[in-house]
């Protein structure tokens, strides 16, 4: 079945505003700069919207390496890429049940930082030694059982700071059937940045993303490993950082499952393609499971 990409998203600092793309390349952590920041409190705990949807606010822009803080009332901040030859001090950081490592981009950032979420924190960067890999079980569960789809799939994936797993794909048939019960109940539609994908597929029936074995877009190999179970993130608006009821109670009212309230699905990537560009509007092949 072919398929479209109608958009590409990624979210360099995690939890906090993404970036939108026509092209973006793509390696086996996902797209290019995606979730290699993340914000830690006084304690060294990683922070996310679900307890300071403020960092909504916050909106990352990277050039060549070097990263820009921008929030309302605050002045940019540039964070330049790491020149220094010397290998960075690692931080040891924990994302949820597994430790990984970062390096902490200094006190100008952190006070930046620290200012405009009214507590104190600090800034982590991937630690190039850091070793974190998508669950091999579930890579491994999925070439067992997809074989034929990809014989070469590797098991070892490494990527940076996202919850789970490198790649987050939604369907924009399922926001539309998502927003028509919302419109139904005489609520306001939502756009798919309450979900935080990053790619957003076209072409589809709503929640027809269920039973993708993988997606093939040229030489690469996005396989579909998990349904992804919903947080609260998607209650919270990313233009104002204010909170409310919905989607979430929509959503589940008719996508509760034994694993939570799905939307989307989680994926790994490999095959020739890995290192190369995808782009918005792209054609893919779509294979379900059987």
């Amino acid at each position: 079945m072919t398929i479209s990409l109608l958009s590409l998203h990624s979210y360099p600092v995690k939890s906090c505003a993404g970036i939108s793309h026509t092209r973006a390349r793509i390696s086996q952590s996902g797209l290019l700069f995606d979730r290699q920041w993340v914000i830690v409190d006084g304690n060294g705990v990683f922070m996310t919207q679900r307890q300071y949807p403020k960092m909504a606010l916050i909106q990352p822009a990277v050039q060549d390496g070097d990263l820009t803080l921008s929030a309302p009332g605050m002045p940019d901040i540039m964070v330049p890429w790491l020149t220094d030859t010397a290998e960075p001090a690692q931080v040891l950081v924990r994302i949820w049940a597994a430790d990984t490592l970062g390096f902490d981009e200094g006190s100008a950032v952190a006070a930046w930082l620290s200012d405009f979420l009214a507590l104190p924190c600090r800034l982590l960067r991937v630690h190039p030694e850091a070793e974190r890999l998508a669950s091999p079980e579930r890579v491994q569960d999925w070439r067992l059982k997809h074989y034929d789809l990809a014989p070469d799939f590797p098991v070892r994936h490494r990527f940076g700071f996202a919850d789970g797993f490198p790649f987050l794909i939604a369907n924009q048939g399922s926001l539309d059937d998502l927003n028509q019960r919302l419109r139904a109940k005489g609520q306001p539609p939502v756009p798919m940045n309450r979900f935080r994908p990053n790619i957003v597929l076209q072409g589809l029936e709503p929640y027809e993303e269920d039973y993708l074995a993988c997606i093939k877009v040229g030489q690469l190999t996005l396989a579909i490993v998990k349904r992804c179970a919903r947080c609260p993130i998607p209650n919270i608006d990313q233009a104002t950082a204010l909170s409310a009821s919905e989607p979430g109670l929509t959503l589940a009212e008719y996508r509760q499952f034994p694993e939570g309230v799905l939307f989307g699905v989680n994926a790994v990537a490999a095959g020739a393609g890995v290192g190369a560009s995808l782009q918005a509007g792209d054609q893919a092949e779509a294979e379900f499971d059987l």
